[in-house]
């Protein structure tokens, strides 16, 4: 993906904003075999943490939501540049086929992973077994769906969504200009108040009350949306949109503040402290515990999204290297983790080793893997130039070539 620009001054710290939403990911999905509890995912460590469980419900109440936040305020910019055509046109090549391509190839290999993972649990893992049912699961059903690439199509469809509102309400210039006039009103009114980085509690708190458990649930066994999820993250694309009119908005929401620090602090403890009585659904007061969890929960995503960015705005007031070659590597980091991280969770399951070193190993293993593949095979080829909007030189064999003609001179 390329730099996020303003007014054309480069925004360098919402390129480490977006890489850490896409490799907090990475880590999540790392995470979940250490689980204390059986989660129905692929495998289930020997050794678990309870620790591991704080981690995994604040790192999933933001990562997706600061993810499609930033996208919204990056599809404004790119709409307001290039034109809608060339936007929807650059959506659909750099979205919908990796989207495609990335379910027809990963699928096998995660179906795959599920498989030994159950046939770990019972203390044989047949791996060439494993990959038959991984290609085996190309029977017609469930097309397109099974995959952690769910965030792509629902990029596709949101954006899809709110650009087809933007053409009806531009088709009447009165009320073209009565709803973007109102629109940008309502929006700087709202950005000078103190409430600014909390204006979208109650929305997501609405929207959590209609999933199917306490927090945000995963869409991906159907094509047809979950309204819920749908919601949820459109309106943070649209808040990002929206954001991207004016750069005040942005440094407002931006802004470091303590009593933040001190919201998100009372809001992780609070959800922490509940998410106990999630199963408890014969509570007397079951309804109003889950409302508290809630609200609660919605501060905490609200805050660390706020805070992310926020951090991200202070300490990185220059762009290095390093972090323009993560922003660009962390989509395919990102695409082709999963099967990576599943296959690694297996193969250390059974191992005597401490959790936290496995953990480390395969969020080590997985980022490290993933980006000798994309700097040697994709930053170079057509499909560097799908995912960032151009071909860029491997910076491994540029430095060896570097290396080899200093020699020689």
């Amino acid at each position: 993906m390329q730099g996020i620009k303003l007014s054309g001054a480069r925004l360098d710290y919402l390129d480490g904003v977006r890489a850490f939403a896409l490799i907090l990911g990475i880590v999540f999905h790392a995470s979940l075999s250490f689980m204390p509890i059986f989660i129905g995912w692929a495998v289930m460590d020997i050794n678990t943490s309870s620790n591991i469980g704080a981690f995994v419900v604040v790192s999933h109440s933001f990562r997706m939501e600061l993810f499609f936040l930033i996208a919204g305020y990056l599809s404004c910019l790119s709409a307001s540049k290039h034109g809608v055509k060339h936007f929807l046109k650059s959506r659909l090549i750099r979205i919908g086929i990796p989207f495609v391509v990335g379910w027809i190839l990963l699928r096998p290999l995660i179906i795959s992973g599920w498989t030994m993972g159950g046939q770990s649990m019972s203390g044989d893992v047949d791996i060439w077994a494993g990959l038959i049912s991984g290609l085996d699961s190309f029977n017609g059903q469930d097309v397109l769906v099974g995959t952690h690439l769910w965030f792509l199509y629902y990029l596709l469809i949101i954006s899809a969504s709110l650009l087809s509102l933007r053409c009806l309400i531009a088709a009447n210039d009165r009320i073209n200009a009565i709803v973007t006039s109102r629109a940008d009103k309502l929006i700087n009114s709202l950005a000078k108040t103190p409430f600014f980085k909390m204006l979208l509690v109650l929305p997501v708190t609405g929207c959590l009350w209609f999933m199917n458990s306490w927090g945000v649930d995963t869409p991906d066994k159907s094509l047809w949306p979950m309204w819920p999820v749908f919601f949820l993250y459109g309106g943070f694309f649209c808040f990002g949109w929206l954001l991207a009119q004016t750069k005040e908005n942005l440094d407002r929401l931006t802004s470091f503040s303590w009593w933040l620090v001190t919201v998100c602090i009372i809001s992780i403890v609070t959800v922490l402290m509940l998410s106990r009585f999630e199963m408890q659904g014969a509570h007397d007061y079951y309804a109003w515990i889950k409302l508290g969890y809630l609200f609660s929960y919605a501060l905490m995503m609200c805050s660390l999204i706020s805070l992310t960015i926020s951090v991200f705005r202070a300490v990185m007031s220059k762009s290095t290297a390093v972090i323009r070659y993560l922003a660009d590597a962390s989509y395919w980091l990102y695409l082709i983790h999963l099967p990576v991280v599943v296959w690694l969770q297996i193969a250390v399951a059974e191992l005597s080793w401490h959790w936290s070193l496995k953990w480390g190993a395969i969020c080590t293993l997985t980022i490290i893997l993933s980006l000798l593949i994309y700097d040697l095979l994709v930053r170079a080829t057509f499909v560097g130039a799908l995912l960032n909007s151009k071909r860029q030189a491997s910076t491994i064999i540029t430095r060896a070539q570097a290396i080899i003609f200093s020699k020689k001179s």
